[in-house]
């Protein structure tokens, strides 16, 4: 239109997300367009989106620009980043290098902790609904669900909305919505930032239940891979096995805190952020400013 070229496509849950490049500034944007006419559940999603995220102003959730809107059309203007964190885990050919595991875990869990003080539920974590620009910046994106009455099952387009990434309260019919439903997911994602592979690959309600009792059921599963560095440090005794042992060991402690069944026992945001397994960060980085402007 007017103020925005269009550069490329791609069909979202609820809206036709462009590429865009703003005729004032020539900078990229993205450019979420929501039909008014016959999608009957977009704009209230839409709407919701819009008003979390004008009251979200922080460095690792998307930036909302600009709301245009027309009798037909509503279109989100948002900042432009590069790629999802599904992308980033495939172009990295699965294996992420363990640094690079922490400071996005870090910056999920800011925006989240941030999101969580202001009783904002995300509600639909997963590594597609991160986004990442060139300079390793994570930020939150897709908040169309924050405040929806239930998790859908189907989008707007009737694609099967996954379900890896949702708690077994949730799976179970749990309607009491709380911030340890997006614990959860913070936990799915890393275990998928280590391993290169999704935990929970469930198919059906059933099969993600399934999967989940199956691999939670068996604690010694979660606890395997310290025993394994533990024994080799052990046997070779070298300060070089102690480090990969307590790296280890602290994403594993942190990463069962993430995935307790019960709600009551699953590790905030807020004190995932002080887990010791952020301590090589540095002390400085709790008191980064919340926003970038």
């Amino acid at each position: 239109g007017k103020y925005f070229q269009k550069v490329s496509s791609v069909q979202g849950t609820y809206a036709t997300v462009f590429k865009g490049r703003s005729k004032l500034t020539d900078n990229l944007v993205a450019l979420k367009e929501i039909r008014l006419e016959h999608e009957e559940g977009a704009p209230c999603t839409a709407i919701r989106e819009v008003s979390l995220l004008k009251d979200l102003k922080h460095a690792n959730i998307v930036t909302l620009h600009d709301i245009i809107h027309t009798e037909k059309c509503l279109t989100l203007v948002f900042e432009y980043l590069e790629r999802d964190l599904k992308q980033y885990m495939d172009d990295c050919g699965s294996i992420m290098c363990v640094h690079n595991v922490k400071i996005f875990l870090f910056q999920l869990l800011r925006g989240l902790a941030y999101c969580h003080r202001r009783k904002v539920l995300h509600r639909d974590l997963k590594p597609q609904n991160l986004l990442i620009n060139d300079r390793g910046e994570l930020k939150l994106a897709d908040f169309g669900l924050a405040r929806a009455k239930s998790v859908p099952t189907k989008t707007y387009s009737n694609e099967v909305v996954t379900l890896w990434y949702r708690p077994p309260d949730v799976l179970l019919g749990s309607t009491e919505y709380s911030t340890p439903i997006d614990m959860w997911g913070v936990g799915c994602i890393f275990y998928e930032m280590i391993t290169g592979r999704p935990l929970f690959p469930g198919s059906t309600v059933e099969d993600e239940l399934h999967l989940i009792f199956r691999i939670l059921g068996k604690a010694s599963v979660m606890v395997y891979p310290c025993v394994v560095v533990f024994i080799s440090a052990h046997y070779f005794g070298s300060r070089q096995f102690t480090k990969v042992l307590t790296t280890k060991f602290l994403s594993v402690c942190l990463l069962s805190a993430c995935l307790s069944v019960f709600l009551s026992q699953r590790v905030t945001a807020e004190e995932a952020l002080h887990h010791p397994y952020f301590r090589c960060l540095g002390e400085q980085v709790h008191r980064l400013p919340d926003s970038k402007y």
